[in-house]
């Protein structure tokens, strides 16, 4: 794939002198992501792409003459570098619309971003692909979109609001900025040559377009069999070892610094004294609001890599050149003729504080201040609300045991429950242990740091839910729901009580989705998501002043491992994270890929 100028002609004739370059950045040390090398040098632009670099890195006996411009930008000696990319993300998960996004992480240098809505798809379908497409045209920046690959994550191991085969993939393909296919997240598919998977990849293949990896863990004959089932990326590498075997096969290794998950430090140290490092790329995969705004974006995740001991060349790199080769774009991510003009400034490499950013040859932000206008635009789908759950009570919340066909031992039963490593993993395991029985319900011991867990289908009014048990969740009090449940996105309830368990789920219903708690038989407090139970319309500083506010309350309630407690729930459903989760249909064993009874018979 190849980026083409409208004005070829003019570029040539701009490269050459013969027509002044539409905007000539002088003055600047050029950090050629080619070579490795710093030098100082003047960049003209024209029509977009960069026509012309004034530079002399050899210091030869040389003389050149000025670049001439209808318009020049002194660099003032600051580093210039490509427009970073975030080589893997969820929009959906900064908790903001396409817009609102772009207006927070276009000042922090990210010109490009590849994003995967399957959020979004799993809610609403093929409607919510359009959407995320349709309300990100015109922007300042760049959003590539990825057909999702896996609508649910699982087929028969959780219900969404939708179901994608290889058709819905297909005409999902025809949309302008679909570069190819979002992360296929069931490897255990695609090693087992399950037909929905082969159709779906062999779909993306035959057009020759990009395909996202998810790839948890994976090593041996089962990562070989996942490589040539057609993925080319994996961001879910959490250790140097993970990293390197899959860095050794061909693969590309998105490292990631997400709201929930930072394994650049770990996936840096493992790799950074390989000989190349073509293959290692930078992602947010899920990063909010509150710490685009407080930490930055992708120049943040470039920091972590330099602060982990890579040289900040090759992190740059990784947040750029690298990540459009990923992608099979030829002349986006460097400095060069005929690549795409997106540039940012600098002051120092180590601390990637951005000065200014250059998107497609025009200065869109500067001094931390978006200069480009984002004109605020409404969507029907922003005015739904999503949420739809059948009425229920409090009995729905009883964890009840089927008497005559489960054995008990002194008012006793065996139970299958999720049990977290920690409070910094999504990892979990299932374990036996034994519970109370008294009428006929499941009882927790008082203090207990065992809760109950209830998903309850939110999508076209289905009517399946399921209750289960998880250990060393975080809260030792309330209750706590949220629709952010990846990802399937119903509502996932943890609690103790379940009258409180009934008071989130109706707020929660109420507010159209997003977050909420309750303490002491009444809320505490929520944050509204009320497009498709995931995002607001509201931007970065609103959204940030709220998600703060609900996570000092989940704090108080006992998640305070975790630097942002918000994420903890968001993944307790997704059946694509060992060991143990727990969706709409019961308890997943996520190996085995199957449903397993709470209540041991």
């Amino acid at each position: 794939m190849k980026m083409i100028p409208k004005d070829k002609k003019g570029l040539i004739e701009a490269a050459i002198g013969k027509r002044k370059c539409d905007l000539v950045i002088e003055n600047c040390k050029i950090v050629n992501v080619f070579s490795g090398e710093i030098y100082n040098g003047d960049i003209g632009i024209f029509g977009g792409f960069i026509a012309h670099i004034r530079c002399n890195p050899d210091e030869l006996e040389i003389s050149e003459p000025r670049i001439e411009g209808k318009s020049y930008y002194d660099a003032r000696g600051k580093y210039i570098i490509p427009g970073l990319i975030d080589a893997h993300i969820h929009i959906e998960s900064t908790l903001m619309t396409p817009r609102n996004f772009a207006k927070a992480v276009i000042p922090h240098g990210t010109t490009t971003v590849v994003t995967d809505p399957h959020e979004i798809a799993n809610v609403y379908g093929i409607k919510g692909v359009e959407y995320m497409h349709n309300s990100s045209e015109g922007l300042p920046m760049r959003q590539y979109i990825l057909a999702p690959s896996c609508v649910p994550a699982v087929l028969g191991l959780e219900n969404s609001g939708a179901n994608f085969d290889y058709t819905d993939i297909e005409r999902l393909f025809k949309l302008d900025r679909v570069i190819g296919l979002g992360e296929v997240m069931d490897y255990i598919g695609v090693v087992n040559n399950d037909t929905r998977m082969v159709e779906i990849l062999e779909a993306a293949e035959k057009r020759g377009l990009f395909v996202q990896g998810h790839a948890p863990f994976l090593s041996g004959r089962d990562l070989s069999a996942y490589l040539c089932g057609g993925a080319i990326s994996d961001h879910e590498s959490r250790t140097g070892k993970e990293a390197r075997d899959k860095i050794r096969n061909g693969m590309y290794i998105d490292a990631r610094e997400s709201s929930i998950s930072k394994n650049v430090a770990e996936v840096v140290k493992g790799v950074k004294d390989f000989r190349y490092l073509s293959n290692l790329t930078l992602c947010t995969d899920d990063r909010e609001a509150d710490e685009i705004l407080e930490h930055g974006h992708m120049n943040a995740v470039v920091r972590s890599a330099i602060d982990a001991g890579m040289n900040p060349i090759d992190a740059i790199r990784s947040s750029t050149l690298n990540s459009a080769r990923e992608l099979g774009i030829i002349n986006l991510g460097g400095i060069a003729p005929n690549f795409v003009a997106d540039l940012v400034l600098v002051d120092e490499l180590e601390e990637m504080n951005v000065e200014a950013v250059i998107y497609n040859g025009e200065l869109v932000a500067e001094g931390g201040k978006l200069l480009a206008d984002i004109k605020n635009e409404e969507f029907d789908i922003e005015n739904n609300n999503s949420v739809y759950v059948n009425n229920f009570s409090v009995e729905d919340f009883k964890l009840k045991v089927d008497i005559d066909n489960c054995k008990i031992n002194n008012g006793k039963i065996k139970a299958n429950i999720i049990k977290y490593l920690s409070q910094h993993t999504s990892s979990t395991e299932i374990i036996e242990e034994e519970f109370e029985v008294e009428d006929g319900v499941v009882k927790l011991e008082e203090d207990s740091d065992i809760k109950f867990v209830a998903v309850l289908n939110r999508h076209n009014k289905l009517d399946t839910k399921s209750i289960g048990l998880v250990k060393g969740f975080g809260i030792n009090k309330g209750a706590v729901g949220s629709t952010i449940s990846h990802d399937s996105h119903n509502l996932t309830i943890v609690y103790d009580n379940p009258d409180e368990a009934v008071l989130v789920a109706e707020d929660l219903i109420k507010l159209g989705g997003g977050l909420s708690c309750a303490l002491d038989n009444k809320i505490k407090n929520n944050l509204q998501l009320s497009v498709a139970g995931l995002m607001s319309t509201k931007e970065a500083n609103e959204i940030a002043i709220k998600a703060n506010e609900m996570k000092n309350s989940l704090r108080e309630m006992g998640i305070t491992e975790m630097k942002n407690p918000l994420l903890r729930i968001v993944t307790l459903a997704l059946p694509v994270i060992p060991k143990g989760k727990m969706s709409d249909l019961g308890l997943v064993d996520v190996s085995n890929k199957k449903i397993i009874d709470v209540v041991k018979k």
